[in-house]
């Protein structure tokens, strides 16, 4: 003799195709979380490369003018290590059209790549004597009788904007 079920309720619990659904939802929501996950690891890394790739071509615009020579007209390149890797440069310095001004264009990319990852533009002028690029800026080389503030005209000690 079989056993049945006397009583009329339902079987409690999840049926196997509502099981198979809820595990092909998670399944597929895992599968999103890990693809934005790896989208913003690539991100961060595409941009710790640009940042590390400016500054070096910031180190060698300013290395350019440390040098506190006229550069020439001309291209160069080089290799060097920084934060751990292998990078190349490429330098291109060119005329302005304004006396004395140079554009320097440095490109930065990995050294087995011809990708460039960074591009930096700076510009060069004149030369100048260590410690004399603010002389314009001291009260000496104002006109006599005038001072940093006032306007021009104004006596020492007259309430700014009092003309007589």
């Amino acid at each position: 003799m079989s056993r049945r079920r006397s009583d009329s309720r339902p079987a409690a619990g999840f049926t196997l195709i509502e099981v198979m659904v809820a595990l092909a939802i998670a399944a597929l929501s895992l599968a999103a979380v890990t693809a934005a996950m790896s989208q913003m690891v690539d991100a961060a890394n595409s941009m710790k490369e640009r940042t590390y790739a400016s500054w070096i071509a910031q180190n060698k615009i300013a290395e350019l003018r440390l040098a506190n020579v006229v550069p020439e007209v001309s291209e160069d390149s080089g290799e060097i290590e920084y934060a751990g890797l292998e990078w190349t440069w490429r330098s291109n310095i060119s005329e302005t059209g304004v006396e004395n001004l140079y554009r320097v264009d440095v490109a930065v990319s990995f050294v087995d790549s011809d990708a460039t990852i960074r591009t930096v533009t700076g510009f060069i002028g004149e030369p100048s004597i260590p410690g004399q690029s603010n002389v314009a800026w001291t009260s000496s080389s104002l006109p006599s009788g005038d001072e940093p503030g006032e306007e021009p005209g104004e006596e020492p000690g007259d309430e700014p904007g009092e003309k007589q």
